[in-house]
């Protein structure tokens, strides 16, 4: 089977889209299965990944939000190369400009709809919910949810990593939605690879004793992650009791953070992380996760931790939250400092141990996956 993913958030310092494409660039081929991944660039050109798998990158303009990015912006490019990869199975992730573009593609393949962002939560829920509740907000966007259920009618799956974006999409009128969780990377995050040197090192960098709570905090700096709202609430904690937060990652939203975080001895800011022993070392050698996003769709630092043996403190909403109720942690209400603050001094003051579900790996998900496409294919091929 012949897969094309159309990917808008594939880029060269992109994030979790990235990684989990990836992923994808070495999982299709390892099961008999060619991948393409299309994706805007600054030119265009083929990057080879190995025997079954290649990078065709198309020449668009960077994105004004955020220019790490760009976008598709040729509907008929993007047609004719469709036409010309001649494949048996479409994806898109993005349910932007580029998934109204394959809706329109007349070719013959299935099209999936990948929910890798969860714009609402990430953008107006967070912006307007201090002054009004999410049905009403989701009213005044009523917009987008007509979007997505004509996105829906036109593609053959919407697949989401979450059971609580599922339920949303299918509230909001969504009537192909799939569930597939996402999942680790298999054999390299476990407890055994806690290492209580380096918890001493990180905590003696805080200016705390080994006696101390470690705190960790794995993502981009981007105003929808709440670091700087994490910041604040672990530093309400730490005046009751002694705290430590180290908190991995970069991105625009540096400045704003190393501002909140305001001098304060017991938090540490570390680069991201590309080597990923070291980071399944380090998550290991926590004492907890805390996160801030409600607008995860599946949350990986969440599902690493959890595999690493640490307990989770999220918010309350997104997936995130799914992943902390599933192995026992904490979760306190999104968006509000002093609930997470209070989430904090109670792990502090009280431990607790997490109940991790069975483990769910990246195989496990490419397998559900190319098993939905192949059913998906064979059925247009009836």
């Amino acid at each position: 089977m012949k897969i094309v993913d159309v990917c808008a958030f594939f880029a060269p310092r992109g994030g979790g889209v990235r990684t989990y494409v990836e992923r994808k660039l070495v999982a299709a081929p390892a099961r008999g299965h060619e991948v393409v991944v299309i994706a805007p660039g600054a030119e265009d050109r083929l990057e080879p990944r190995g025997p079954g798998a290649a990078i065709r990158w198309v020449k668009a303009p960077l994105f004004p939000l955020d220019t790490a990015y760009r976008y598709f912006n040729d509907r008929a490019a993007l047609h004719a190369l469709l036409d010309a990869e001649r494949p048996d199975m479409v994806e898109v992730s993005s349910p932007w400009r580029s998934a109204s573009m394959v809706a329109e593609w007349r070719g013959r393949a299935p099209i999936a709809l990948i929910a890798h962002a969860d714009p609402l939560s990430a953008y107006a829920y967070r912006w307007f919910g201090g002054v009004a509740d999410r049905a009403t907000i989701d009213r005044q966007f009523d917009w987008y949810w007509r979007h997505l259920r004509r996105l829906d009618a036109r593609f053959d799956l919407v697949i989401s990593a979450s059971d609580s974006l599922s339920q949303r999409l299918r509230a909001g009128g969504l009537r192909k939605v799939v569930t597939n969780p996402m999942g680790v990377e298999a054999n390299l995050f476990s407890p055994a690879r806690r290492d209580a040197a380096l918890r001493a090192r990180l905590l003696a960098r805080c200016g705390l004793g080994p006696e101390a709570t470690l705190l960790l905090g794995v993502g981009r700096h981007a105003p929808e992650k709440r670091w700087e709202m994490i910041a604040r609430a672990a530093t309400m904690a730490g005046t009751r009791v002694p705290v430590g937060l180290v908190l991995v990652g970069g991105g625009r939203g540096g400045p704003r953070l190393r501002k909140a975080v305001a001098g304060n001895p017991h938090i540490r800011l570390l680069a991201p992380i590309s080597d990923r022993s070291a980071l399944a070392t380090l998550m290991a050698s926590a004492d907890a996760l805390i996160h801030g996003c409600e607008a995860e769709t599946y949350c990986f630092a969440a599902a690493e931790a959890t595999a690493s043996g640490l307990p989770l403190i999220t918010p309350d909403l997104g997936g995130a939250a799914d992943q902390a109720r599933a192995a026992g942690g904490l979760t306190f209400a999104a968006g509000q400092a002093a609930a997470a603050a209070a989430a904090i001094e109670r792990f502090a003051r009280a431990p607790i141990t997490p109940t991790p579900p069975p483990l769910r790996t990246m195989d496990d998900h490419f397998d559900m996956l190319f098993a939905l496409y192949a059913g998906e294919a064979t059925a247009l091929a009836a």
